[in-house]
């Protein structure tokens, strides 16, 4: 009962290995589907899951960062009883710090049931000590990511170059405001993987090598 948890470049091809390796290993994907499911069993609401990751969080601007503003993700209807019993409807606003919290509890849970694949959502820190779980890095050479986002995305060079930094700032940003890490740091990973010297099946083959020995 193991997890494995991947953070990716953009257009490095971690998605792909992160689909294999559940393919391969009949392991469950981390997504909203699977989230729901979790959080449901812990007496949350659907209306509440929020799947609040690396890849839909938004550069702050410098105003924000100062005052520390928390952005609103949501606004949802909670349906609850008075003191007199009669049915009542409040509007909430789920913020960062709510939605990240779902998130850590959900991770921290399925840890207990393993047999999961994790990209990004600061899995790798959530789980920096736990036993069982396997930390990935996936890279790629900057050009073979540009060429990559061109094709998946339909952009020109120069977009596809803008596209891919943009996506680099927000996710350092991710992992620094919310768990005080740089996503780079070769030491929250137990192995960093170059895609420009392997391709998917072999990077999953190195990954399945490193979960054994992890596993004992």
């Amino acid at each position: 009962m193991s997890i494995i948890t991947i953070s990716r470049e953009v257009g490095s091809g971690g998605d792909e290995v992160a689909h294999r390796l559940c393919e391969v290993l009949g392991y469950r994907y981390f997504d909203k589907s699977l989230m729901t499911e979790v959080a449901v069993k812990m007496g949350i609401s659907e209306v509440e899951v929020i799947d609040y990751s690396e890849d839909s969080y938004k550069l702050r601007s410098f105003i924000d960062n100062l005052f520390r503003r928390r952005e609103p993700l949501a606004t949802i209807t909670v349906k609850g009883t008075n003191s007199a019993g009669e049915i009542t409807h409040m509007t909430e606003v789920l913020d960062e710090e709510r939605a990240l919290k779902l998130i850590q509890r959900t991770i921290e849970r399925l840890r207990e049931r393993g047999n999961v694949v994790i990209v990004g959502r600061g899995s790798q820190v959530i789980l920096r000590d736990a036993p069982g779980v396997l930390h990935v890095r996936i890279v790629a050479p900057i050009d073979q990511r540009i060429s990559y986002v061109m094709i998946n995305r339909s952009l020109t060079r120069s977009e596809a170059k803008e596209y891919i930094e943009s996506k680099d700032r927000a996710s350092a940003e991710y992992l620094r405001r919310f768990y005080g890490v740089d996503w780079n740091d070769p030491s929250l990973y137990h192995l960093v993987i170059n895609m420009g010297r392997w391709n998917t099946d072999e990077a999953v083959e190195i990954i399945q090598y490193a979960l054994k020995k992890i596993q004992g």
